[in-house]
């Protein structure tokens, strides 16, 4: 696996936010203490790919912290996972890193809208979008055709019934992340195993 950015333990980078940390295992592992490693669980920040890292001794990490999951000092181990097998922890917190990802990568998002395409035929990949049917499609992509959109308030001002579109993005994300068998996947990359 590899792209741009981050490749494999083979010394490139793969940026990611920890969403949870767990210093002494899981807690249904039933091995003693002393057998059990430190696990903490990431969501990549370019393609929204899970991770779970077997945390080397001594490594500071955080919740919120920005890492590389190829960093040796910091895992021994990264096993990429899907979203059922985050501990509850990493669950929760996954909603509000995929929410500040958007935002903080506001230029990337505005060009979803900005340069989407149809899928087949009858299916655009605006229409993925939750609360997105065929009338505001069309809205946006004649408003599109006159100017691009540069940010979330310029989108929401100009297209009337659509509101937050940063939400829209983050919660069709969520769906990406959450379910396994989805047809069409724009933002999450999903490997068949």
């Amino acid at each position: 696996m590899s792209d741009d950015d981050g490749d494999d333990a083979a010394g490139q980078r793969r940026e990611a936010i920890v969403l949870d940390f767990l210093p002494h295992g899981r807690t249904e592992d039933d091995r003693p203490q002393y057998q059990k490693q430190a696990l903490a669980y990431a969501l990549g920040i370019d393609e929204f790919d899970l991770y779970e890292l077997v945390v080397g001794d001594g490594a500071d990490v955080n919740i919120g912290d920005h890492v590389d999951v190829y960093d040796s000092d910091l895992a021994e181990r990264v096993n990429e996972v899907e979203y059922d097998d985050l501990s509850s922890g990493a669950q929760s917190e996954l909603d509000y890193a995929v929410e500040d990802l958007v935002y903080a990568k506001e230029d990337r998002f505005v060009d979803f809208y900005n340069d989407a395409q149809p899928i087949t035929l009858r299916l655009h990949q605006l229409n993925l979008l939750p609360g997105i049917g065929k009338k505001l499609r069309n809205t946006i992509l004649d408003e599109r055709e006159r100017q691009p959109f540069d940010s979330f308030e310029d989108l929401e001002a100009r297209i009337s019934g659509l509101h937050d579109p940063a939400d829209i993005l983050v919660e069709r994300i969520l769906e990406e992340l959450k379910e396994e068998d989805l047809k069409y996947r724009t933002f999450v990359r999903h490997d068949e195993q």
